[in-house]
């Protein structure tokens, strides 16, 4: 079991969102070269776009660790590091951009909204995603054991029905369950479908609440009234506004779930959920084998995490007024203090 502050936490995902964003200045960060990345690289250079919906701890996780792929790989790469900051329009801004740039050898799109954006517009270059729930439901793949086009990258579906039972073995007595998301991530809805399902298996009751921008979340958690717990799924826009979650848990003594680790991190109970970063870097390896072994998008079968990890904070459950049972602690990864 690894043990870690919320502090030590906080400054390792300062650093991921560090390196992410090392190349937004001046359009791209320098490239690196040969003796800088330990004298490994194969003498060619490269420019990666990446595309990010919006600034949050597992997003900027899965940036970074696609990065370093490129670090351990010894290549010279330099990358243009571009936020949509949640707007889907600055999105397709960004993608027409990197769409019409001839020295781009590569794009990265993170995040459903985001990969849809630069599916659509980048035809004539490799397009990889990650941080994507199902890219088969959100059209950016034909299948995932042959993409069939120019783009393929990783998933990130989490092992929703697991994550419920877990809501139900820290609150045994939880009868209604509430989920706040954005309508417009397919990601999020494909999430909601299977925990409404399991907690129907379990007999317990999901509450729904939509929202459209961070600003509503709020009014949305309010519409849920008296739910025994909160669920928050991989759903972007509300993660990127965990805070204003983690007050309504705290001040009404509502038991809080996430759907990823970061999220824990931020005042989440607690999940089983992947490790981001990691995901991030597998995208990495599929983009160097793309440019330096000429592997081909189309019959790159699209990857995902095979191992989750039990993320659990006691003192974010003293805060919502639940105790941790010791079964749960006992078998956690990482307890968050």
């Amino acid at each position: 079991m690894k043990r870690t502050s919320k502090f030590l936490g906080g400054l390792a995902l300062v650093a991921a969102a560090s390196l992410t964003l090392a190349g937004c200045a001046g359009g791209g960060s320098p490239a690196s070269t040969d003796a800088e990345t330990g004298g490994a690289g194969t003498g060619e250079s490269y420019k990666i776009g990446i595309s990010q919906l919006v600034q949050h701890p597992a997003l900027d996780a899965a940036a970074a660790g696609f990065q370093q792929a490129f670090t351990d790989a010894g290549l010279d790469v330099e990358f243009d590091v571009q936020n949509a900051n949640g707007e889907q329009a600055t999105a397709v801004t960004i993608a027409n951009t990197f769409a019409s740039d001839a020295d781009m050898d590569l794009v990265l799109a993170i995040a459903t909204p985001a990969a849809q954006a630069a599916a659509q517009a980048i035809t004539d270059k490799p397009v990889l995603f990650t941080a994507v729930t199902d890219p088969v439901s959100a059209e950016l793949v034909a299948s995932n054991e042959e993409p069939g086009g120019n783009v393929t990258g990783t998933n990130d579906m989490n092992p929703v029905a697991d994550q419920i039972k877990l809501i139900q073995e820290i609150v045994p007595d939880v009868a209604s369950i509430g989920v706040v998301y954005s309508s417009g991530e397919v990601n999020s809805q494909i999430q909601v479908d299977i925990a409404k399902e399991t907690a129907a298996e379990l007999g317990i009751d999901v509450k729904e609440a939509t929202i459209t921008a961070v600003n509503e979340i709020p009014t949305a958690l309010q519409s849920l009234g008296d739910v025994d717990a909160i669920y928050v799924p991989t759903d972007n826009m509300v993660v990127s506004g965990f805070e204003t979650v983690v007050q309504h848990a705290e001040q009404n003594k509502i038991a809080l779930f996430a759907g990823d680790t970061a999220t824990v991190e931020r005042g989440a109970i607690g999940t089983l959920g992947l490790n981001y970063e990691k995901l991030g870097q597998q995208t990495g390896e599929m983009a160097v084998k793309i440019l330096t072994e000429g592997a081909d998008p189309a019959t790159m079968p699209v990857e995902s995490q095979t191992e989750f990890e039990l993320f659990v904070s006691p003192s974010a459950a003293e805060a919502q007024g639940v105790e941790l049972p010791q079964a749960v602690l006992d078998r956690a990864d990482t307890v968050i203090e």
